[in-house]
């Protein structure tokens, strides 16, 4: 198997043949690298082997050209070198958008898609920090953490790895930020045009996501999230695994907590992440609000009994001692004042 990329992109012929030997059936990412590594060639494997066609793989690289987009082959010079040195690169890469943010450098943020609005809020402070700092960030396009992260980061850079072809948008509801990425930051697909984000080829587009960055932020990560797997595969790769701590109780953190139990790095803002990478601690620190002083005694016994792990609104009224209607008033004001998160099972949260 070759050490690194060789640079292909004057010989158009080895070119077009890696991307033939990268769609062809039954090669995956390993098998492409162990061909190139017995055959000498992509050319030569192609030869050897029941590729695709030239014409076939021409015919996706004017569609995807039609798209606004075009092939990263590995071994072009726009290949990132992180990306390239993993045994299961990626051989061929669907590019739609800014390709410059490819040579930056890069750290992952991911986490629950059925996050909590303090876990998007902040998971999108963080991407702003760190973007301050230089990075582009990069995430799956999934859900909330995710779609959260790419939203912040879309001024200073962000990068979109796709499960599917880079064409399908998914989820639906990110269609709107699938879009506006393609124009002001980047998708990245490793499957081919129109094929659909099927379950295997998740955990395939969270090693891409780990292997472009320097490390991987992981916030709100369940017991088994998705989450977990691109903490695993960083490890694997070398990055470092920075996690944002929860509340003990709360599900959500279960993954998170246990990665930090098992050695990952606690995190609490741009300035753990930057100081592990030796960098200066130039973000700007979170400012910790002052509580808000209430008078009426029991709004203050209401608002001393929430916290940030989830609780339900019976056990406020049993431990508060105050009328169900007095808790209902209260959880109602610092809704409206944006400080309340409501919680399936009834339960809510301070933000």
């Amino acid at each position: 198997m070759f050490d690194g990329p060789n640079q292909v992109e004057t010989d158009p012929r080895e070119r077009l043949a890696r991307l033939r030997l990268a769609r062809s059936p039954r090669v995956g990412a390993v098998t492409f690298h162990e061909a190139l590594g017995h055959f000498g060639s992509a050319q030569a494997a192609c030869a050897e082997i029941a590729a695709i066609s030239a014409a076939q793989a021409e015919r996706e690289q004017e569609k995807l050209a039609r798209a606004g987009g075009r092939f990263i082959v590995w071994g072009d010079t726009l290949y990132p070198a992180a990306l390239a040195a993993l045994p299961d690169a990626p051989p061929v890469l669907s590019a739609i958008g800014d390709t410059s943010l490819l040579a930056r450098p890069t750290l992952a943020i991911v986490g629950a898609r059925e996050a909590s609005l303090g876990g998007r809020r902040f998971a999108g402070e963080l991407a702003v920090d760190l973007g301050a700092a230089g990075f582009v960030v990069a995430s799956g396009l999934a859900r909330g953490i995710d779609a959260a992260a790419h939203e912040a980061a879309l001024s200073t850079g962000t990068v979109a790895v796709l499960a599917g072809g880079i064409d399908k948008v998914y989820p639906p509801q990110n269609a709107g930020l699938h879009e506006r990425i393609a124009g002001e930051g980047l998708l990245l697909a490793e499957s081919p045009l129109g094929a659909p984000p099927i379950a295997r080829s998740f955990p395939r587009r969270n090693r891409i996501v780990s292997g472009l960055s320097a490390g991987v932020v992981v916030i709100e990560a369940a017991a088994r999230s998705g989450s977990l797997i691109t903490a695993q595969r960083a490890a694997e790769q070398g990055r470092e695994v920075f996690v944002v701590p929860g509340a003990p109780f709360d599900p959500r953190h279960e993954g998170s907590n246990a990665l930090i139990r098992d050695g990952a790095i606690l995190t609490r803002g741009a300035n753990d992440i930057l100081s592990v990478l030796g960098l200066p601690q130039s973000a700007p620190q979170a400012v910790e609000k002052p509580k808000q002083k209430y008078h009426d005694r029991d709004t203050a016994k209401v608002v001393e009994a929430l916290g940030a792990a989830p609780t339900a609104v019976d056990e406020l009224v049993r431990r508060c001692q105050v009328s169900a209607a007095t808790v209902s008033e209260v959880l109602l004001t610092l809704e409206l004042e944006g400080r309340l998160e409501r919680h399936r099972g009834n339960r809510v949260s301070l933000i």
